[in-house]
């Protein structure tokens, strides 16, 4: 039984009848440590495309770099999708964002943006993360996604949330159907520039963590057919980006 009333339950059901035809099958758990676990364990045993685990509430979630997600339950959408894709692998994260972001746009009316590797922002606020694993040839893709969360309840003051973004739907079976559909969309169609349309990266004087504890500072120009940014010149494969400016 659930308490609060303004953040009900998903109803595995009624997700599954509307998703199969897009080739998902959709399994909700009431509580789980990390849904990239769970669908990390099930691609080693060799599950198809397309299986979705969502979490109601996640308790050890990971973003990039190892960070936590925290929300609150059934605040926002925690979930990961296996996935077994034709394009190239460092493409699969950048196509996923992209199809978070444009289902945002369409569904729930908010100005979504990229920012480069797989965060997607509304008036610069995160309002959605994503980590892409590698297992076993297959990619399990993880995504956060801040729904009803309140200011108070967000983790830092960087991120945001659909309602307090203004979205027109905060219904989280209604936006995860979405967002399922954009990921298959922009996975299925050569949706590159696309994606370089929506990222708010490109042109920016932009500083990058990377890997190790070294930092790059410059502008960044472009992403190249393997997904990486170009800053100065020089392509970057993985690292935290900062916007300077």
């Amino acid at each position: 039984m659930y308490g609060d009333l303004d953040r009900p339950p998903l109803r595995a059901d009624a997700l599954n009848r509307a998703l199969e035809p897009d080739g998902y099958r959709v399994e909700v758990l009431d509580i789980a440590p990390s849904t990239n676990a769970v669908v990390a364990d099930r691609a080693r045993q060799g599950e198809a495309h397309g299986l979705v685990v969502v979490a109601e509430q996640q308790t050890a979630g990971r973003g990039r770099l190892d960070r936590t997600w925290v929300s609150p339950a059934r605040a926002g959408l925690t979930f990961s999708v296996l996935l077994r894709p034709s394009n190239p692998l460092g493409w699969v994260p950048l196509l996923g964002g992209l199809g978070v972001a444009q289902a945002l746009r369409q569904q729930c009316e908010v100005e979504a943006v990229l920012k480069w590797p797989n965060d997607v922002l509304i008036d610069g606020h995160k309002v959605a993360g994503l980590l892409a694993e590698a297992v076993d040839g297959a990619v399990v893709l993880g995504i956060g996604l801040n729904v009803t969360t309140k200011a108070q309840e967000l983790p830092v003051p960087e991120a945001t949330s659909l309602a307090l973004a203004g979205a027109t739907s905060t219904d989280r079976d209604t936006v995860l159907r979405a967002v399922l559909r954009g990921i298959a969309d922009a996975l299925g169609d050569d949706s590159r520039s696309a994606y370089r349309e929506l990222c708010s990266t490109l042109g920016r004087e932009v500083r990058v963590e990377l890997p190790g504890g070294e930092s790059r500072t410059g502008t960044a120009e472009a992403i190249d057919d393997n997904g990486r940014l170009v800053i100065d010149g020089a392509p970057v494969a993985a690292g935290d980006v900062i916007h300077l400016r």
